[in-house]
């Protein structure tokens, strides 16, 4: 089953609803890095919802995802265009890395995906992962990337 989110219209940046395809439900998020004081009076890094974004800032992209029927799901890709306001910078924290492509055909590592010259990830327009294993029924996860708005 491939499953196609996109997270962001034009170059706006907002959290899309819920998405359902069968049993399958997915919600997709964008956060953004904010420097945020503690008790104690240092600073720390948290992830807080993109309200609003500019230049240069660090976000997140996350889909979650969750089989909401009675039977398991197999053969899940998750394909993600990346949106031409932001630069792919690398997998999240806590995320399987995503094969990466600079067409949106061909899948692979930066180093896989040379077209002649050296490949960055700048360069890079689509994210995509696959689910190792089906999807139990009531099984749930999350996969994200991490970017930078241009």
């Amino acid at each position: 089953m491939l499953f196609r989110s996109f997270f962001l219209a034009g170059a706006a940046l907002a959290a899309a609803p819920a998405l359902a395809a069968g049993p399958l439900v997915v919600t997709s998020q964008v956060m953004v890095e904010a420097k945020q004081r503690a008790a104690d009076g240092t600073t720390r890094i948290a992830l807080v919802p993109a309200r609003r974004v500019v230049p240069g800032d660090r976000v997140v992209f996350t889909l979650a995802y969750r089989n909401t029927g009675t039977q398991p799901l197999a053969d899940l890709v998750f394909d993600n265009p990346v949106p031409s306001a932001v630069a792919y910078r690398a997998p999240a924290a806590n995320s399987p890395a995503p094969e990466l492509s600079v067409d949106g055909r061909r899948y692979g590592t930066l180093a896989q995906l040379s077209a002649g010259r050296a490949i960055g990830p700048d360069d890079v327009t689509h994210v995509r992962w696959r689910l190792p294993r089906p999807l139990a029924p009531g099984a749930s996860g999350t996969v994200a990337f991490q970017a930078v708005l241009k």
